[in-house]
């Protein structure tokens, strides 16, 4: 069966929401396929940096750079470090959380349960694979990223028969592993009972809510004044992340809730302002013809002149410890 096509999620919103001027500078943090990233180059922007931590991308990166000679490059790096890289202010940084296409649809990634491949779902190339954690972690530690991580209701029975499975032979494949879980976790309506427990490790294993909070810090450092942050999100935890930091940069603090990081900031000047419309949805037509917008919400501020708030770097979910990269590094 031929890959479904890569759609950028929002496209037209986020286009909106950008509000690309002739000329400007443009951040896409998140550049996986590129279609953000040529957006904005027919859109007008002078300059377009993609971001991304997996390798697969450089072909189509390439592409870009030769078809828009001089107004496309990439950086190699995870998005929390665009700071670390002698990058010049941007007029717009946009980011896109969902995986992408480029990753979910090839088996050979580890990352969807409805095909058979070696059970990785790392982005990047490097680091411990979603088998290190399935293998070595406890049954104690299993259960709080299935339930915290993946929202799991029956958390601690898929840890349980993970630990029982693996003491009979490895779980090294995505099929291996859904076998082990529908054993214990009955069908319930249209979502398979991996999907889940999938999610839940593919954030561990790419650590994707830190990533995003000290992505979220490092665009504020990037953003000129006056300049857009664009911010797509498919998760729950994603979303509380982007709309608690926004609050608490545009002075709107709010206490954390049960799975969103405790924050807290040095200065009362507001590095962010939000309008009117700041979270946006959807269209019903675009979610009939992309099944993946379904679960998108896009949210957006506007930074102001004030300086960047410092802070402590580190994401960690309120009243739960979760296990860590370096236990089964």
């Amino acid at each position: 069966m031929a890959d479904r096509p890569h759609i950028p999620v929002m496209l037209d919103d986020v286009l909106r929401a950008a509000s690309v001027q002739p000329g400007e500078r443009v951040i896409d943090a998140t550049f996986g396929n590129g279609g953000y990233s040529e957006a904005f180059l027919r859109a007008g922007a002078g300059e377009v940096i993609g971001l991304d931590r997996d390798p697969t991308v450089l072909a189509r990166a390439d592409e870009l750079s030769k078809t828009y000679e001089g107004r496309f490059r990439l950086v190699e790096t995870p998005f929390s470090e665009m700071d670390q890289h002698d990058l010049p202010l941007a007029d717009i940084i946009v980011f896109d959380i969902g995986v992408s296409s480029m990753q979910i649809d090839r088996a050979e990634r580890g990352f969807s349960f409805q095909k058979d491949g070696p059970l990785d779902m790392r982005m990047s190339r490097s680091g411990p694979t979603a088998r290190d954690a399935v293998m070595t972690l406890g049954a104690d530690e299993l259960e709080a990223i299935f339930r915290i991580y993946g929202e799991e209701r029956q958390a601690r029975r898929a840890a349980a028969r993970i630990v029982e499975a693996r003491q009979e032979a490895d779980i090294t494949s995505t099929a291996e592993l859904v076998d082990v879980i529908e054993s214990v976790i009955p069908r319930s309506g249209k979502i398979h009972p991996a999907t889940r427990i999938f999610q839940a490790l593919r954030i561990f294993v790419n650590d994707e809510l830190g990533e995003l909070y000290r992505g979220l810090c490092a665009a504020e450092r990037l953003l000129a004044p006056g300049g857009r942050l664009v911010v797509v999100t498919f998760h729950s935890l994603e979303d509380r992340i982007a709309k608690q930091f926004l609050r608490d940069r545009a002075g709107e603090f709010e206490g954390g809730s049960r799975y969103a990081p405790a924050v807290t900031h040095s200065g009362p000047a507001a590095s962010f302002r939000m309008p009117r419309r700041s979270v946006v949805k959807p269209s019903r037509d675009e979610e009939q013809s992309n099944p993946r917008a379904r679960s998108a919400k896009l949210r957006m501020a506007i930074r102001t002149d004030a300086p960047a708030h410092q802070q402590d770097l580190e994401w960690t979910p309120a009243k739960r410890a979760l296990p860590t990269l370096a236990a089964i590094a």
